[in-house]
């Protein structure tokens, strides 16, 4: 019985050769993630010009139940500072005009029974600056994200070093794999923030 505990107590030690490598590809995995999510709230922050990414994740209350918009009509940009929206059917044109406005974008849609004309206002210096801090707001919002999961990875490779199942070495390795996702993402982070901030700036 005891030599079946001695086994029991080695199995544990033996290195998983894949614990550690899992460990580094989940966690770069969630910090993409963090960048994508980023990029999706980027894309709902409105600018000078007309972009369909503006409203085609608006909700829309249809059929008793909801959609997005771009699920519900097709979305075109007639002009650079005009969004046409055209229902795929004409009779929840109504329930797609009232979704934009509840949205609080700040637009104002026309609807002339057929399409939904949203002219884009330009943007004042007031709320540009308005916008600007948003947008670094979201960036530093999806910096922190990305710090919490190299904090979570680093406390799991801890926990495999403590416990004998990995080598020193292998666990520096790992951590040294973290930081450089993390350096990474935060890198994509900071260009994605800036190019939002020179769209929002540009007249």
């Amino acid at each position: 019985m005891a030599k079946e505990k001695d086994k029991e107590k080695e199995k544990d030690k033996e290195p998983s050769t894949a614990e550690l490598e899992n460990i580094v590809e989940d966690a770069a995995l969630r910090m993409m993630a963090a960048v994508d999510a980023l990029d999706e709230r980027l894309r709902t922050i409105r600018t000078g010009r007309a972009s369909p990414a503006l409203v085609e994740h608006i909700r829309v209350k249809c059929y008793g139940g909801e959609s997005p918009l771009r699920q519900v009509a097709g979305i075109a940009v007639p002009e650079p500072r005009l969004l046409m929206l055209r229902p795929y059917d004409p009779s929840i044109i109504a329930d797609i005009e009232k979704a934009v406005v509840a949205a609080e974008l700040g637009l104002n849609p026309q609807n002339d029974g057929k399409v939904i004309r949203i002219p884009i206002p330009p943007l004042t210096e007031e709320r540009r600056k308005e916008l600007v801090r948003i947008v670094e707001r979201e960036g530093e919002t999806a910096k922190v994200a990305v710090r919490n999961v190299r904090r979570d990875a680093n406390r799991d490779i801890d926990a495999i070093r403590k416990s004998g199942r990995r080598s020193e070495d292998d666990c520096f390795r790992a951590r040294e794999e973290i930081q450089r996702n993390t350096d990474e993402q935060e890198k994509e982070i900071d260009s994605r923030v800036k190019a939002k901030i020179d769209e929002v700036m540009a007249i």
